[in-house]
Protein backbone atom coordinates (compact mmCIF):
# COMPACT_ATOMS: atom_id res chain seq x y z
CA UNK A 1 0.00 0.00 0.00
CA UNK A 2 1.23 3.39 -0.68
CA UNK A 3 0.41 6.39 1.51
CA UNK A 4 -0.47 9.68 -0.13
CA UNK A 5 -0.38 12.18 2.90
CA UNK A 6 -0.78 14.72 0.52
CA UNK A 7 -2.08 15.07 -2.68
CA UNK A 8 -3.00 17.61 -4.96
CA UNK A 9 -6.80 17.57 -6.61
CA UNK A 10 -6.43 19.54 -9.64
CA UNK A 11 -10.19 19.09 -9.95
CA UNK A 12 -10.63 21.72 -6.72
CA UNK A 13 -7.59 22.72 -6.70
CA UNK A 14 -6.96 21.70 -3.14
CA UNK A 15 -4.54 20.24 -1.64
CA UNK A 16 -5.61 16.90 0.63
CA UNK A 17 -4.20 15.41 3.09
CA UNK A 18 -4.83 12.54 5.52
CA UNK A 19 -6.48 14.00 9.13
CA UNK A 20 -3.81 12.22 11.05
CA UNK A 21 -5.69 13.06 14.32
CA UNK A 22 -8.67 10.69 13.87
CA UNK A 23 -6.41 7.41 12.68
CA UNK A 24 -6.73 4.69 12.90
CA UNK A 25 -10.76 4.75 13.79
CA UNK A 26 -10.92 6.35 11.06
CA UNK A 27 -9.08 7.68 7.40
CA UNK A 28 -10.28 10.68 6.38
CA UNK A 29 -8.97 13.09 3.49
CA UNK A 30 -9.59 16.65 4.18
CA UNK A 31 -9.04 19.74 1.53
CA UNK A 32 -7.89 22.67 1.85
CA UNK A 33 -7.72 25.86 -0.78
CA UNK A 34 -6.41 28.55 1.36
CA UNK A 35 -2.71 29.16 3.12
CA UNK A 36 -4.45 30.01 6.38
CA UNK A 37 -6.42 26.59 6.07
CA UNK A 38 -3.46 25.17 5.87
CA UNK A 39 -1.44 26.73 8.21
CA UNK A 40 -4.42 25.87 10.56
CA UNK A 41 -3.76 21.52 9.44
CA UNK A 42 -0.42 21.95 10.63
CA UNK A 43 -0.86 23.58 13.45
CA UNK A 44 -3.94 21.09 15.01
CA UNK A 45 -1.34 18.35 13.41
CA UNK A 46 -4.02 17.04 10.65
CA UNK A 47 -0.41 16.99 8.93
CA UNK A 48 2.14 16.33 11.15
CA UNK A 49 6.45 15.18 10.69
CA UNK A 50 9.31 17.66 9.66
CA UNK A 51 8.74 16.59 5.92
CA UNK A 52 5.26 16.46 5.49
CA UNK A 53 5.15 20.12 6.91
CA UNK A 54 7.38 21.30 4.75
CA UNK A 55 5.41 19.79 1.84
CA UNK A 56 1.98 20.94 2.95
CA UNK A 57 3.86 24.64 3.62
CA UNK A 58 5.06 24.46 0.28
CA UNK A 59 1.18 23.88 -1.39
CA UNK A 60 -0.46 26.14 1.18
CA UNK A 61 1.56 28.73 -0.76
CA UNK A 62 0.97 27.45 -3.74
CA UNK A 63 -3.25 26.98 -2.99
CA UNK A 64 -3.08 31.08 -1.93
CA UNK A 65 -1.66 31.99 -5.32
CA UNK A 66 -4.13 29.88 -6.93
CA UNK A 67 -7.05 31.69 -5.37
CA UNK A 68 -5.41 35.22 -5.69
CA UNK A 69 -4.42 34.78 -9.18
CA UNK A 70 -7.23 36.82 -10.73
CA UNK A 71 -6.28 40.16 -8.58
CA UNK A 72 -4.25 42.73 -9.45
CA UNK A 73 -0.43 42.63 -9.03
CA UNK A 74 -0.14 44.70 -5.88
CA UNK A 75 -3.18 42.91 -4.31
CA UNK A 76 -1.53 39.47 -4.97
CA UNK A 77 1.72 40.81 -3.65
CA UNK A 78 0.19 41.64 -0.66
CA UNK A 79 -1.75 38.60 0.00
CA UNK A 80 1.46 36.52 -0.97
CA UNK A 81 3.30 38.05 1.77
CA UNK A 82 0.21 37.36 4.46
CA UNK A 83 0.56 33.64 2.99
CA UNK A 84 4.01 33.51 4.10
CA UNK A 85 3.68 35.20 7.37
CA UNK A 86 0.82 32.64 8.46
CA UNK A 87 2.31 29.53 7.45
CA UNK A 88 5.60 30.78 9.66
CA UNK A 89 3.93 30.79 12.35
CA UNK A 90 2.34 27.43 11.97
CA UNK A 91 5.07 25.74 14.22
CA UNK A 92 8.41 26.61 15.37
CA UNK A 93 10.43 23.59 15.57
CA UNK A 94 10.44 21.75 12.23
CA UNK A 95 13.02 23.51 9.93
CA UNK A 96 11.34 22.01 7.17
CA UNK A 97 8.34 24.18 7.24
CA UNK A 98 10.96 27.38 6.60
CA UNK A 99 13.02 25.43 4.24
CA UNK A 100 10.35 25.05 2.07
CA UNK A 101 8.72 28.33 2.58
CA UNK A 102 12.06 29.90 1.44
CA UNK A 103 12.23 27.73 -1.70
CA UNK A 104 9.04 28.94 -2.28
CA UNK A 105 9.92 32.70 -1.76
CA UNK A 106 12.83 32.41 -4.62
CA UNK A 107 10.59 30.94 -6.76
CA UNK A 108 8.24 33.60 -6.09
CA UNK A 109 11.21 36.24 -5.97
CA UNK A 110 12.71 35.28 -9.56
CA UNK A 111 9.59 36.09 -11.34
CA UNK A 112 8.89 40.01 -11.07
CA UNK A 113 7.07 41.70 -13.54
CA UNK A 114 5.20 38.40 -14.13
CA UNK A 115 1.59 38.30 -13.83
CA UNK A 116 -0.36 36.19 -11.21
CA UNK A 117 -1.58 33.50 -13.27
CA UNK A 118 1.97 32.66 -14.36
CA UNK A 119 3.42 32.75 -11.07
CA UNK A 120 0.68 30.87 -9.56
CA UNK A 121 1.53 28.12 -11.97
CA UNK A 122 4.85 28.15 -11.26
CA UNK A 123 4.56 27.90 -7.86
CA UNK A 124 2.04 24.94 -7.91
CA UNK A 125 4.96 23.03 -9.86
CA UNK A 126 7.77 24.06 -7.21
CA UNK A 127 5.12 22.37 -5.15
CA UNK A 128 5.14 19.07 -6.87
CA UNK A 129 8.68 19.19 -7.40
CA UNK A 130 8.90 19.62 -3.57
CA UNK A 131 6.90 16.62 -3.11
CA UNK A 132 8.36 14.17 -5.72
CA UNK A 133 11.77 15.19 -4.60
CA UNK A 134 10.81 14.49 -0.67
CA UNK A 135 9.61 10.88 -1.78
CA UNK A 136 12.59 10.16 -3.38
CA UNK A 137 15.16 11.29 -0.72
CA UNK A 138 13.48 9.23 1.21
CA UNK A 139 13.89 5.92 -0.81
CA UNK A 140 17.39 6.99 -1.40
CA UNK A 141 18.32 7.37 2.46
CA UNK A 142 16.07 4.39 3.07
CA UNK A 143 17.94 1.74 1.02
CA UNK A 144 21.42 3.51 2.84
CA UNK A 145 20.03 3.13 5.69
CA UNK A 146 18.84 -0.55 5.31
CA UNK A 147 22.36 -1.86 5.27
CA UNK A 148 22.90 -1.03 8.95
CA UNK A 149 20.31 -3.12 9.84
CA UNK A 150 20.76 -7.34 10.48
CA UNK A 151 19.15 -9.81 8.34
CA UNK A 152 16.99 -10.84 11.06
CA UNK A 153 16.08 -7.45 13.62
CA UNK A 154 14.09 -5.66 16.50
CA UNK A 155 13.61 -2.52 15.29
CA UNK A 156 12.63 0.18 18.10
CA UNK A 157 11.52 3.63 16.95
CA UNK A 158 9.60 6.65 18.53
CA UNK A 159 6.79 8.29 17.48
CA UNK A 160 6.25 8.27 13.50
CA UNK A 161 8.43 8.56 11.05
CA UNK A 162 7.22 7.03 7.96
CA UNK A 163 4.99 7.78 5.19
CA UNK A 164 2.68 9.83 7.00
CA UNK A 165 5.37 12.31 8.14
CA UNK A 166 6.82 12.81 5.10
CA UNK A 167 5.69 12.93 1.39
CA UNK A 168 5.76 9.24 0.90
CA UNK A 169 8.15 5.88 2.34
CA UNK A 170 8.86 7.69 5.30
CA UNK A 171 12.39 8.19 6.55
CA UNK A 172 12.80 5.87 9.80
CA UNK A 173 10.05 3.93 8.74
CA UNK A 174 11.40 4.17 5.40
CA UNK A 175 14.66 2.74 6.35
CA UNK A 176 12.79 -0.55 7.32
CA UNK A 177 10.27 -0.43 4.46
CA UNK A 178 13.25 -0.76 2.02
CA UNK A 179 14.94 -3.50 4.51
CA UNK A 180 12.13 -5.34 3.99
CA UNK A 181 12.09 -4.77 0.38
CA UNK A 182 15.42 -6.26 0.33
CA UNK A 183 14.37 -9.16 2.14
CA UNK A 184 15.70 -8.72 5.65
CA UNK A 185 12.80 -9.92 8.52
CA UNK A 186 12.73 -6.98 10.40
CA UNK A 187 10.25 -7.14 13.73
CA UNK A 188 9.36 -3.23 14.92
CA UNK A 189 8.78 -2.30 18.30
CA UNK A 190 6.90 1.01 18.27
CA UNK A 191 6.92 3.00 21.54
CA UNK A 192 3.37 4.70 22.37
CA UNK A 193 4.76 8.07 22.18
CA UNK A 194 2.74 10.38 24.52
CA UNK A 195 0.85 12.66 25.33
CA UNK A 196 -0.29 12.59 20.95
CA UNK A 197 -0.02 8.42 20.47
CA UNK A 198 1.87 9.11 17.29
CA UNK A 199 3.46 5.71 17.69
CA UNK A 200 0.48 4.03 18.85
CA UNK A 201 -1.86 5.49 16.26
CA UNK A 202 0.04 5.98 13.18
CA UNK A 203 3.39 3.58 13.52
CA UNK A 204 1.39 1.16 13.90
CA UNK A 205 -1.66 1.47 11.52
CA UNK A 206 1.14 2.09 8.70
CA UNK A 207 3.24 -1.33 9.26
CA UNK A 208 -0.18 -3.17 9.91
CA UNK A 209 -1.30 -1.77 6.50
CA UNK A 210 2.38 -3.63 4.93
CA UNK A 211 2.26 -6.64 7.31
CA UNK A 212 5.33 -5.97 8.72
CA UNK A 213 5.36 -7.61 12.36
CA UNK A 214 5.16 -4.49 14.68
CA UNK A 215 4.63 -4.86 18.49
CA UNK A 216 3.41 -1.64 20.46
CA UNK A 217 4.69 -0.97 23.81
CA UNK A 218 4.25 2.01 26.16
CA UNK A 219 6.91 4.85 25.97
CA UNK A 220 8.37 3.35 29.29
CA UNK A 221 9.31 -0.56 28.95
CA UNK A 222 11.64 0.49 26.22
CA UNK A 223 13.90 0.45 29.11
CA UNK A 224 13.05 -3.49 30.13
CA UNK A 225 13.03 -4.69 26.78
CA UNK A 226 16.61 -3.06 26.06
CA UNK A 227 17.40 -5.18 29.08
CA UNK A 228 16.53 -7.86 28.11
CA UNK A 229 17.91 -8.19 25.29
CA UNK A 230 15.11 -8.15 22.97
CA UNK A 231 16.08 -4.30 20.77
CA UNK A 232 18.91 -4.92 18.24
CA UNK A 233 18.97 -1.26 17.06
CA UNK A 234 17.08 1.48 17.47
CA UNK A 235 15.81 3.72 14.87
CA UNK A 236 14.04 7.72 14.80
CA UNK A 237 13.27 10.77 12.55
CA UNK A 238 14.21 14.20 13.08
CA UNK A 239 12.57 17.60 12.99
CA UNK A 240 15.51 19.84 12.92
CA UNK A 241 19.78 19.03 13.10
CA UNK A 242 21.86 21.22 14.45
CA UNK A 243 24.78 21.70 12.31
CA UNK A 244 27.25 19.58 15.42
CA UNK A 245 24.75 16.84 15.26
CA UNK A 246 22.48 17.27 17.32
CA UNK A 247 18.84 17.10 17.06
CA UNK A 248 15.36 17.88 17.83
CA UNK A 249 12.72 15.20 17.67
CA UNK A 250 9.24 14.14 19.37
CA UNK A 251 9.62 14.26 22.96
CA UNK A 252 10.98 11.26 24.56
CA UNK A 253 13.08 10.67 22.16
CA UNK A 254 16.73 12.16 24.36
CA UNK A 255 15.40 8.95 26.95
CA UNK A 256 15.37 6.31 24.29
CA UNK A 257 19.31 7.37 23.30
CA UNK A 258 20.24 7.77 26.58
CA UNK A 259 18.64 3.85 27.34
CA UNK A 260 20.26 2.63 24.19
CA UNK A 261 23.39 3.93 24.81
CA UNK A 262 23.50 2.50 28.47
CA UNK A 263 22.65 -1.19 26.43
CA UNK A 264 25.09 -0.70 23.76
CA UNK A 265 22.42 -0.65 21.14
CA UNK A 266 23.05 1.23 17.48
CA UNK A 267 21.10 4.44 17.77
CA UNK A 268 20.24 5.48 14.22
CA UNK A 269 18.63 9.10 13.28
CA UNK A 270 17.39 9.01 9.58
CA UNK A 271 16.38 12.82 7.52
CA UNK A 272 16.76 14.26 4.72
CA UNK A 273 19.20 17.30 3.82
CA UNK A 274 16.22 19.51 4.82
CA UNK A 275 15.93 18.94 7.71
CA UNK A 276 19.49 19.51 8.81
CA UNK A 277 19.68 23.42 10.38
CA UNK A 278 23.52 24.49 9.32
CA UNK A 279 22.38 28.52 10.67
CA UNK A 280 21.90 26.76 14.36
CA UNK A 281 25.30 25.46 16.05
CA UNK A 282 24.00 23.10 18.16
CA UNK A 283 21.10 21.82 19.64
CA UNK A 284 20.30 24.43 22.48
CA UNK A 285 19.56 26.94 19.68
CA UNK A 286 16.86 24.76 18.82
CA UNK A 287 13.73 26.31 19.32
CA UNK A 288 11.01 23.84 21.26
CA UNK A 289 7.16 24.48 20.84
CA UNK A 290 4.97 23.75 24.03
CA UNK A 291 1.20 22.65 23.51
CA UNK A 292 -1.83 22.59 24.88
CA UNK A 293 -2.02 21.45 28.21
CA UNK A 294 -5.01 19.68 27.21
CA UNK A 295 -3.06 17.17 25.25
CA UNK A 296 -1.55 15.63 28.40
CA UNK A 297 -4.52 15.69 30.72
CA UNK A 298 -6.75 13.34 28.29
CA UNK A 299 -6.59 12.37 24.66
CA UNK A 300 -9.89 13.63 22.55
CA UNK A 301 -12.91 13.04 24.61
CA UNK A 302 -11.54 11.25 27.36
CA UNK A 303 -9.89 13.31 30.61
CA UNK A 304 -7.58 11.38 32.83
CA UNK A 305 -6.16 14.22 34.71
CA UNK A 306 -8.00 16.91 37.15
CA UNK A 307 -8.95 19.75 34.74
CA UNK A 308 -7.11 22.79 36.78
CA UNK A 309 -3.97 20.48 36.85
CA UNK A 310 -0.70 22.60 36.22
CA UNK A 311 0.97 20.77 32.95
CA UNK A 312 4.41 21.15 30.55
CA UNK A 313 3.61 19.64 27.30
CA UNK A 314 7.08 20.45 25.07
CA UNK A 315 6.61 18.50 22.27
CA UNK A 316 10.00 18.12 21.61
CA UNK A 317 13.16 17.32 23.47
CA UNK A 318 17.02 17.70 21.71
CA UNK A 319 19.50 14.49 21.50
CA UNK A 320 22.81 15.12 21.54
CA UNK A 321 25.49 14.21 18.84
CA UNK A 322 27.39 12.26 21.07
CA UNK A 323 24.24 9.73 21.42
CA UNK A 324 23.64 9.28 17.90
CA UNK A 325 25.62 6.03 15.69
CA UNK A 326 25.04 7.50 12.62
CA UNK A 327 22.81 9.94 10.62
CA UNK A 328 21.14 8.48 7.86
CA UNK A 329 20.57 10.82 4.97
CA UNK A 330 19.98 10.77 0.87
CA UNK A 331 23.60 11.62 0.71
CA UNK A 332 24.89 8.95 2.33
CA UNK A 333 25.59 7.97 6.11
CA UNK A 334 27.43 9.99 8.55
CA UNK A 335 29.07 7.53 11.46
CA UNK A 336 29.57 9.40 14.86
CA UNK A 337 28.30 12.89 13.08
CA UNK A 338 30.11 16.03 13.81
CA UNK A 339 30.25 19.71 12.47
CA UNK A 340 32.82 18.82 9.86
CA UNK A 341 30.98 15.56 8.95
CA UNK A 342 27.97 16.67 8.30
CA UNK A 343 29.55 20.21 6.25
CA UNK A 344 30.46 17.87 3.97
CA UNK A 345 26.58 16.69 3.50
CA UNK A 346 26.92 19.93 1.27
CA UNK A 347 29.65 20.23 -0.48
Amino acid sequence: MRVETLRWNQATCQIEMIDQRVLPARFDMLGFDSAQGVAEAIHDMVVRGAPAIGCAAAYGIAVEAQRLQQREAGAFAAGMDEAFRVLARSRPTAVNLFWALQRMRSVLASMPDTSPPRIADALLQAAHAMLAADIEANRTLGALGAALLPHHARVLTHCNAGALATAGHGTALGVIRSAVEAGKRIEVIADETRPFLQGARLTVWEMQQERIPVTLITDNMAGHLMQQGQVDAVIVGADRVAANGDFANKIGTYMVAVLAHRHGIPFYVAAPLSTIDLQLASGREIPIEERAAAEVRGFGEQRWAPADVAVRNPAFDVTPAELVSALITEKGVVVRPTTASIAALFE
